[in-house]
């Protein structure tokens, strides 16, 4: 199918806290368009877009589509972060839109359909990516408020981005440690899951682990109680010890989970990073000791030389994938009503 001008769509972005909303032509994004509104204000989805609509006088887009932190199963996401909001679905952003065409990914898939539109700019390498075909599968891991991962497959009827909870497994046990650390978590946080020591709580959880095995209580801090990723980040730039013997242990999962992730996919397309927390240390991973726990894979080892991995640092690239997602189904026929 081909359009005779790039249809004007709508696209979202539906974290824990805030939503953000834009508009777009085409794969472009209109950056002077971006709003964002806080999820407490609003009793659901709907209202948000309604809100957004009206923000900027009422334009009509023809399609839309929602990228939210949740699994997605036959046009319903139910956001487990967002207490209040009722389930997420097609209808309610037909309604509130008025587009002929609508769409929801989760959060992950988006970055994943981002892949190939963004800036090189906004993008960091942390180990360095062979020559590979252009089609070959590749793969998008989540490292913000949660954790997650999403394999990405260019086939001959477009792009496929493949949904999963990658972060609730359990935490990979190589050394001792890990397997002190795993017990920490599981008795203090109720499971020892790869989330709970990778994603936005997860470097203040493995700095509190850290109390534990230096014979100290927990630190009781910040407005929940407990320490906060962003000030452990802080202490490391500080150069406070126990924060740096946090971030390595971090890292070091890190790439450990990677690289596991890397032998079930075979990503020989690239890896990507995205999300607050990868982009936060993302300037670290190196030093860290990220690759060398990457490739730590014994026999396999050579095999794991063979993906590349780098980090998304474009905030827009979850809409920019909704948008990319959005003219994939409108040049495939899906034409808006």
């Amino acid at each position: 199918m081909t359009l005779p001008a790039p249809t004007l769509t709508l696209v979202a972005d539906v974290g824990g806290t805030n939503t953000r909303v834009a508009l777009a032509r085409g794969l472009s994004v209109d950056g002077a368009s971006v709003r964002r509104y806080a999820n407490a204000e609003h009793p659901d989805i709907g209202a948000v877009l309604r809100r957004f609509l009206l923000d900027e006088g009422g334009p009509r887009p023809a399609a839309a589509c929602v990228a939210a932190a949740g699994p997605v199963r036959e046009g319903r996401v139910t956001m487990t972060n967002i207490d209040h909001w009722p389930p997420i679905e097609k209808a309610a952003l037909a309604e509130a839109t008025g587009a002929g065409v609508v769409a929801i990914l989760n959060d992950l898939q988006a970055q994943g359909q981002a892949l190939g539109h963004i800036a090189p700019a906004r993008l960091r390498a942390v180990i360095a990516r062979p020559e590979a075909n252009p089609h070959a599968a590749k793969l998008v891991i989540g490292v913000g408020t949660g954790f997650n991962a999403a394999a990405v497959y260019d086939t001959e009827g477009g792009r496929l981005v493949t949904p999963s909870e990658s972060g609730h497994v359990n935490l990979p046990i190589r050394t001792a440690a890990d397997a002190r650390l795993a017990a920490w978590l599981a008795e203090n946080r109720g499971f020892p899951s790869v989330e709970e020591a990778l994603s936005g709580r997860g470097l203040a959880n493995v700095y509190s682990w850290l109390f534990d095995e230096d014979g100290r209580p927990e630190p009781r801090l910040g407005a929940t109680g407990r320490i906060t990723s962003a000030e452990v980040m802080e202490r490391l730039e500080a150069g406070e010890l126990r924060a740096l013997r946090a971030a390595r242990a971090f890292a070091r999962m890190l790439g450990t989970v990677a690289g596991n992730l890397a032998l079930i996919q075979l990503p020989y397309g690239g890896i990507w990073l995205a999300g607050g927390m990868a982009r936060a240390v993302a300037p670290w991973l190196s030093e860290l000791g990220f690759e060398e726990a990457f490739h730590d894979k014994g026999r396999f080892a050579p095999l794991l030389a063979e993906f590349g991995v780098g980090v998304i640092e474009d905030d827009d690239a979850a809409l920019t994938g909704s948008a990319a997602h959005l003219l994939g189904l409108l040049r495939r026929g899906h034409s808006p009503t």
